[in-house]
């Protein structure tokens, strides 16, 4: 894999570059994905293990604090893993998010999360190909995402403690449009260092991040889309 990445040159190849980068970004994310897919249907499917984790809160919580940690771990400590350590953090996280996936899908009918998985789908697909090929700077918008997020995180905190549906619904409303920004602005950010990047190791570790911002911008679209269905099972 090593050999992906060719030597930087001041501008026939760089194009190329940007291309393999983010070729390598879009892989890396899709194989997350498709992991995180296989795992929670083979879970759901087993219906003693399914019902073993959605009656443990224990588990359950263990589950997303451990997912919290990968992530952590990857994302502050890239630059002192090897690229193999960092796919395994990145495929690490995808299964353990399976888990977590089965138990959350378990409570929606299968037509509610077909669709559901469609429509977060096309909104990611559409916003990721904007943020690639316009040429607005969307650094400020990012910024502004990511202040809205920090916020949107507090809010959901505190409705948990004092739930309301209807404040609820609107959080869900603010946090899809959060995080289908947050794409756009990613997907450009991520173009951006394709297009300065230097060959090796370096450049590929950069891609694996990459990949897990994109897939968790996916995730969270599907998860707040998800939890505006009112189609339970």
């Amino acid at each position: 894999m090593g050999n992906e990445y060719v030597s930087k040159t001041p501008a026939s190849e760089e194009k190329l570059l940007q291309q393999r980068f983010m070729v390598w970004v879009y892989r890396w994310m899709t194989l997350g994905l498709a992991l995180t897919a296989v795992i929670a249907m083979l879970v759901f499917y087993n219906k003693t293990l399914l019902t073993y984790i959605s009656n443990s809160n224990w588990i359950f919580m263990g589950m997303i604090l451990a997912e919290l940690a990968v992530v952590f771990i990857l994302s502050f400590n890239i630059q002192r893993m090897s690229i193999s350590m960092a796919i395994i953090m990145f495929l690490l996280y995808s299964i353990l998010n399976g888990f977590t996936v089965s138990v959350i899908i378990s409570l929606y009918t299968a037509a509610s999360v077909g669709y559901t998985l469609f429509i977060a789908a096309l909104m990611f697909g559409i916003m990721s190909i904007y943020g690639y090929f316009t040429q607005k700077d969307l650094t400020r918008f990012g910024n502004l995402l990511t202040m809205g997020l920090i916020g949107l995180i507090i809010a959901f905190i505190i409705n948990i403690i004092w739930f309301n549906s209807t404040v609820y619904w609107i959080l869900s409303i603010v946090g899809v449009l959060i995080f289908v920004g947050l794409t756009a602005f990613d997907t450009q950010r991520l173009k951006q260092i394709g297009e300065s990047a230097t060959p090796g190791e370096a450049s590929m570790k950069l891609g694996v991040i990459g990949a897990l911002t994109l897939y968790l911008d996916f995730i969270n679209i599907f998860f707040l889309l998800l939890g505006m269905s009112a189609r339970r099972s």
